[in-house]
């Protein structure tokens, strides 16, 4: 597959290569993902999986040699072509695998690339590479949220160490973190954006706390996803300073792109799937939901969504080698994907009806080995309709998101 991004012509007609390619994934996957793993990962509410079957399930791919799969060769990375990360993408999201957990490879990972010192380079990039540490991100704060740049959390220079006092909040998976990546402020002088740094921070340093979150899904504890880390005379060495001190901002801006420009339309195709295989076992009367006229225009709106979806991502991608951030029109792919993958959530909950309402099941990932209320799917429904709220809200909200759209793709 081919894209001429200045003549805008794409070429969809995959090579028998990329075919080739296609089917090693998918008979990889058959063979190196367990069945109980995968049982626990679809049927939990919110698709929780303990830490070491994500680790073991990263290392794996990375023992295969496709860890990395955006990074240049010079770090170690798979280095895929556009087609083979689409390949790649359709086949893990239609097998229903665990994606990788983005904190390390996918974020932190290209701001070491592009404005890290070397030391940090060797130290840092061949463990998260390989899977060998957990990293979470440290951004969000209970005052400052969309408006990042009004973040309060301290870092004093002491000489040869930063003493970090303050909290991040809504700290994704904090609790099996060996790592944050911090965003922090240095100084009070000029605009608030010049005064923050970006600190790598070894979360067993004595000071930080982790405090769970409970959220609406009613997860048991050491199966939530989001935190509050505190941060009380926290030492930081100077050498894990990211780039120059003042400088956060723009290394944050540039991770944002890479948290915000993944590819959702293969993930949101499995979904649209999955949503048609349940209707089939609905029952409107005489007939399954299937059959239903309307239940059918709804997902074949949400389908031209995806079409239109997969497309701007093959066009946006194909222009990009290993290692790029996609720019502005990361905002473009995060606002879309994140609103229709909130809409088939939302129909998923409308399909089970009424029984989407208890919140009393687990899932099998806790042991629990109940029959679910009504269906089959009532059991994950809900959850993850709720859960799914904030897909619109985290890496920027999607209305700052048209914001940048306006001011850098549309030039308004």
């Amino acid at each position: 597959m081919t894209y001429n991004y200045r003549e805008g012509n794409m070429n969809l007609q995959f090579t028998q290569e990329e075919l080739k390619f296609q089917k090693e994934v998918k008979d990889w996957i058959k063979e190196n993902y367990p069945e109980d793993m995968k049982e626990r990962y679809v049927g939990s509410p919110n698709g929780h999986l303990t830490k070491d079957e994500h680790m073991k399930w990263q290392q794996a791919l990375y023992a295969k040699g496709w860890a990395g799969i955006n990074w240049p060769k010079e770090y170690g990375g798979a280095a895929f072509t556009a087609s083979q990360k689409f390949m790649f993408n359709k086949e893990m999201s239609a097998a229903s695998a665990p994606s990788v957990v983005a904190f390390g490879e996918k974020m932190v990972a290209p701001v070491i690339m592009a404005f890290g010192s070397d030391e940090q380079k060797n130290k840092y990039l061949p463990e998260i590479l390989a899977s060998q540490v957990w990293w979470c991100q440290g951004y969000s704060e209970p005052g400052s949220g969309s408006d990042l740049a009004s973040l309060k959390t301290k870092a004093e220079d002491k000489g040869d160490h930063y003493l970090v006092n303050g909290a991040k909040t809504w700290t994704t998976l904090a609790q099996h973190a060996d790592m944050i990546f911090c965003l922090v402020r240095t100084s009070q002088e000029d605009i608030p954006q010049k005064g923050i740094s970006f600190l790598l921070i070894d979360m067993n340093t004595p000071g930080i706390v982790v405090q769970p979150i409970n959220t609406l899904d009613n997860t048991p504890i050491g199966h939530h996803e989001v935190n509050t880390v505190f941060f009380e005379d926290v030492k930081v060495p100077k050498e894990n300073l990211i780039g120059e001190e003042g400088k956060g901002w723009t290394y944050a801006k540039y991770l944002l792109e890479f948290e915000r420009g993944n590819g959702y339309s293969s993930e949101l195709y499995s979904q649209l799937s999955k949503l048609r295989l349940r209707a089939q076992l609905e029952d409107v009367g005489s007939s399954s939901l299937s059959e239903d006229i309307g239940f059918i225009e709804k997902l074949a709106k949400i389908e031209v969504q995806i079409n239109a979806m997969e497309a701007t991502e093959l066009r946006i991608l194909g222009s990009l080698t290993a290692g790029q951030n996609v720019g502005p029109e990361s905002s473009l792919l995060k606002a879309r994907g994140t609103e229709i993958g909130q809409a088939i959530t939302e129909i998923a909950v409308e399909l089970v009806g009424y029984y989407a309402l208890p919140f009393n099941n687990p899932g099998p990932e806790l042991g629990h080995n109940e029959e679910p209320i009504g269906s089959q799917f009532a059991n994950t429904s809900a959850p993850r309709y709720f859960n799914y709220r904030k897909a619109s809200i985290y890496a920027g909200s999607n209305e700052i998101q048209r914001n940048i759209m306006a001011k850098l793709v549309l030039g308004l």
